[in-house]
């Protein structure tokens, strides 16, 4: 296996002491679980890695209003697992990838950590520091009582879930095992459900069905009061059904949540029996920071300004 090489000129992601834990980025080499599943669900071998790479750098040749890192095999290999190695599936992802993120320019311009402080100031976005029994990252967005809407933008929530799953697309681990993402409703108001409209209940969609190289396994939505039918509606008509499918309601029903994800990997919160503190999305944000010169190498990246 290898170890993937950054797009930036720094040698690896920085890490951070959190008490017991240290807090990185995981860039090492998949464990033993995730090279079995990536044998089983992604067919990847070290004979069809090689062909694969190959054959979709000679396919990239032909698109020459794109501009990416051409002799970088392993940012190659984060869109062809997703993709289970189908070099021309994973050379239409990259175009689409590429193609959304001109669509919403507002949005992935100079995108970055350093440009997003508000956003991890309010602490409604964090990923667990674990993984679930399944070796996928845990994504959490507290969209009721933690969510000042007035200060914090829709627009702002999703730059932060981009950064986190630019940096997730970095680790081999998360590459192959993907993620989940907890959708925490609770505290839900009449006044927030007013902050979606149909544009950005299309561009989410959008971006999880056809623009993230990343394999996105399962949402999970908890604590939800009624209310959240009213948003669950703007985003129904553009789900296509192996998304809404991935799409599950608990409510405050920590059993039905289990059959998904293990109490060993959630906290006391969630029904859970994982004795770890949560990770504040400012702590995160502190090693996030020292990361800005990757983001700069992966903003450069992309279709050409006409």
């Amino acid at each position: 296996m290898r170890v993937p090489t950054m797009l930036s000129d720094i040698d690896q992601l920085p890490q951070i002491q959190m008490g017991e834990f240290i807090l990185q980025f995981e860039l090492g080499e998949p464990s033993a679980h995730a090279k079995e599943v990536a044998i089983k669900e992604l067919r990847e071998t070290p004979e069809r890695q090689k062909e694969a790479t190959k054959e979709l750098a000679r396919l990239l040749e032909a698109e020459t209003d794109l501009h990416y890192p051409k002799d970088n095999e392993e940012w190659l290999i984060r869109f062809l697992r997703p993709c289970k190695y189908y070099p021309e599936s994973a050379r239409d992802l990259i175009k689409r990838y590429y193609s959304f993120k001109v669509k919403h320019s507002d949005v992935y311009n100079n995108l970055k950590p350093s440009g997003e402080m508000n956003i991890f100031n309010h602490n409604i976005l964090t990923v667990f520091p674990n993984r679930d029994q399944l070796g996928r990252r845990i994504l959490v967005l507290e969209l009721g009582k933690r969510w000042k809407h007035k200060q914090v933008t829709l627009d702002e929530v999703f730059k932060g879930a981009v950064i986190f799953l630019e940096a997730a697309m970095l680790e081999p681990e998360t590459q192959i095992c993907g993620a989940v993402v907890i959708f925490d409703m609770d505290g839900l108001s009449l006044q927030q459900t007013w902050q979606f409209t149909p544009p950005f209940a299309k561009r989410i969609v959008d971006w999880l069905q056809d623009s993230v190289p990343l394999r996105i396994k399962a949402i999970h939505i908890v604590n939800q009061p009624k209310i959240f039918n009213v948003v669950f509606a703007l985003f129904k008509p553009f789900l296509r059904e192996k998304l809404r499918s991935r799409i599950i309601f608990h409510g405050t029903d920590r059993e039905s949540l289990h059959k998904h994800m293990s109490p060993k990997c959630l906290p006391a919160a969630y029904g859970g029996i994982l004795e770890s503190n949560r990770i504040d999305s400012d702590q995160w944000y502190q090693l996030l920071l020292k990361c800005d010169p990757e983001f700069d190498a992966i903003n450069s990246y992309g279709y050409k300004k006409k």
